[in-house]
C-alpha cells in the first residue's frame, strides 16, 4: 500500500514541495529504509518514528517500509519530516485517510512519547503550502500562531495521538492565540544618554535616513550606549516588512512563540569573534547570518577593528545590494540582509587617543596597523562619522536627556516627507557641494552619501529645499576625524 503526506523543505529561505511517499510490503523482516536524499536527522527519524507511533497507541506495520521523499535530487535536512514521515506511514497501513491527508501539509519533530516539537522554518512551510493551494497545515500546537501568519489555517496538535484523531475525524483541533508583534523586550531609552549632544543628533539622523553610522572614540564614552538605543527610535516595520524579518527569524530558529511576528527593526549585535560564516550567513545547511538577522533593522559591530578583515570585507555587497549570495559547493543562496551598519570603534589600540586626561602610547607603526584593519572601501559606506568625546561633568550630573519617544516622533515624520517628496538643492547647496567635491575630494558614493544625509537634514527642519547650511552639516559628519575618509 502507497499513501503520500506533503510538506516543504527549505533551501535558503524558499520553500520547495516534498512529497512523502510510504510503500509497505509484506516481508518477514521488519524494515524502515528512508531515501530521497535525507541528511542524518532525516534519517535518525526512524527510531523517533517508531517510538512515537507505539506511544501513541497506534500500530506499527511490521512490514518492509520504504519512504521516499520526493524529489530526490532535493536536499532534506532537519527533524521537520518527522511528523510527515509517521502520517503516511499510518496512513498506508489503513489507519489513517489517505484522502484527508491529501488536503493537509504538515511538519514537526517527534519526540519518544510522541509529542510534537516545534521546528525552525514554519512560517515558510505554510507559505509553501499556500502556494501549492493547500489551505491546512498539521503542526505543533505552539507554531500555529507563527504558520497563521502565512494565511493558512493552523491544525495545532500536542501529540501524535491527536493527529491521527483529527484526521479520522475524531477530534477539532484546539483553538490558539495569534500574537501581536510587540518587541519582546522594551527598548533602551535615549534619556539615559547624558549631554553628547552631537552624538544624539548624528543617531536622530541615522535612524530618519536610514544612514550607516561610525561612533569613535575614547573607552566609556557612551558609543555602545549610544548605538544600543537606535532602535528604540525607528519606526514600526510595515505589515510586510514585518513578514519579510519574521520569515528569516523563523528559518533561524529565532520566533517567540507567543509574539512570533517581528514588528519591530531587529537588532543584532555579534561579537567581535564571530565568523565570516556567521556574519554573512552559510554553513553547511546555508542559514542566515546576522547580517540578514538584522534585515530592516540595525546591525551593531561593536569594537568594529576587532572583527576579522574578511567578516567586515564581505558586508560591502549588502551594504550596496540590500541582499547576501552565498554560493557553497551544494548551491547558492539569495538573503536579504538591507541593514543599518551601526559601528564603534577606539581611535587606537590603547584607546587614549583623543582622550584629553591620557597619553597615547601606540608607535605610529602600531595605529598604522590597527586603521589598516578597516578598508577605504569600506569606510568610504559610512554616511556619518562621530568622535564621541568625554562627557563634561556638568553634563553627567544634570538630567535625562530628550526621550526616545519624542526623537521618534521626528524620525517618522521625516520619514514620510522623504517618501513623498525629496527636497532638491538650492543653487547655493550645489555650488557648496560642488566645492566640496574638488576640495576634500570627495569620492562618487562620498559625494552621493553628503547628499543623502542633507535631505534628512532637511527633512527633518520641515525645509522644502536643501540649503547650504543643511550640506554644510552634512559635510562636517562626513570628515570630522581621523576616522573619517573622503
Amino acid at each position: 500500500m502507497l499513501a503520500r503526506a506533503v510538506t516543504f523543505a527549505l533551501v535558503g529561505l524558499e520553500p520547495r514541495r516534498v512529497e512523502v511517499e510510504a510503500h509497505i510490503q509484506g516481508s518477514k523482516t521488519p524494515s524502515l529504509t528512508i531515501v530521497g536524499l535525507a541528511d542524518r536527522a532525516c534519517q535518525e527519524a526512524r527510531q523517533r518514528v517508531r517510538s512515537g507511533i507505539l506511544s501513541a497507541e497506534l500500530q506499527w506495520p511490521g512490514s518492509r517500509i520504504t519512504v521516499n521523499l520526493a524529489p530526490a535530487e532535493l536536499k532534506k535536512e532537519g527533524s521537520g519530516f518527522d511528523l510527515p514521515i509517521a502520517l503516511s506511514l499510518l496512513a498506508a497501513s489503513h489507519q489513517l485517510p489517505r484522502e484527508r491527508l491529501a488536503e493537509h501539509a504538515s511538519c514537526g519533530e517527534l519526540a519518544l512519547d510522541g509529542r510534537l516539537r516545534r521546528v525552525g522554518g514554519v512560517l515558510a512551510v505554510a507559505e509553501g503550502a499556500r502556494r501549492s493551494g493547500l489551505e491546512r497545515i498539521i503542526c505543533p500546537y505552539d507554531a500555529c500562531a507563527e504558520a497563521a501568519l502565512a494565511g493558512v489555517e493552523p491544525v495545532g496538535v500536542r501529540h501524535l495521538a491527536d493527529a491521527a484523531a483529527y484526521l479520522r475525524g475524531e477530534l477539532e483541533p484546539p483553538d490558539y492565540i495569534i500574537g501581536n508583534g510587540k518587541p519582546r523586550r522594551r527598548p533602551l531609552d535615549l534619556a539615559d544618554v547624558r549631554g553628547q549632544e552631537r552624538a544624539r543628533r548624528a543617531l536622530e539622523l541615522a535612524a530618519a535616513g536610514q544612514h550607516n553610522l561610525l561612533l569613535g572614540g575614547p573607552p566609556g564614552t557612551g558609543k555602545t550606549m549610544l548605538a544600543r538605543r537606535l532602535p528604540g527610535i525607528l519606526p514600526p516595520l510595515e505589515e510586510e516588512q514585518a513578514l519579510e524579518v519574521t520569515r528569516i527569524h523563523s528559518v533561524a530558529g529565532l520566533v517567540d512563540p507567543d509574539h512570533p511576528l517581528v514588528g519591530y527593526p531587529p537588532f543584532r549585535a555579534p561579537h567581535h569573534s564571530a565568523s565570516t560564516a556567521a556574519i554573512v550567513g552559510g554553513g553547511p545547511r546555508l542559514r542566515p547570518g546576522e547580517a540578514s538577522l538584522a534585515h530592516r533593522g540595525v546591525l551593531l559591530l561593536d569594537e568594529l577593528a576587532e572583527f576579522q578583515r574578511a567578516a567586515l570585507e564581505a558586508l560591502r555587497q549588502p551594504l550596496e545590494d540590500g541582499e547576501l549570495i552565498v554560493a557553497r559547493a551544494v548551491g547558492s543562496v539569495r538573503f536579504p540582509a538591507r541593514f543599518q551598519l551601526v559601528g564603534t570603534m577606539n581611535l587606537c589600540p590603547c584607546g587614549a587617543r583623543g582622550d584629553p586626561g591620557a597619553q597615547c602610547s601606540c608607535s605610529a607603526q602600531r595605529l598604522a596597523r590597527y586603521r589598516d584593519k578597516l578598508s577605504r572601501a569600506l569606510l568610504d559606506r559610512f554616511d556619518l562619522v562621530v568622535t564621541v568625546p568625554r562627557a563634561r561633568a556638568v553634563d553627567l550630573q544634570g538630567g535625562p536627556g530628550e526621550v526616545s519617544e519624542s526623537v521618534r516622533v521626528r524620525v517618522v515624520a521625516a520619514r514620510i516627507r522623504l517618501a513623498e517628496a525629496r527636497p532638491g538643492r538650492t543653487p547655493g547647496a550645489d555650488e557648496l557641494l560642488t566645492r566640496a567635491v574638488e576640495r576634500l575630494p570627495l569620492s562618487g558614493r562620498g559625494r552621493a552619501k553628503v547628499a543623502g544625509v542633507a535631505r534628512t537634514i532637511a527633512a527633518l527642519a520641515d525645509s522644502d529645499a536643501v540649503l547650504p547650511e543643511h550640506v554644510a552639516e552634512a559635510l562636517a559628519y562626513r570628515a570630522p576625524s581621523e576616522l573619517a575618509t573622503p
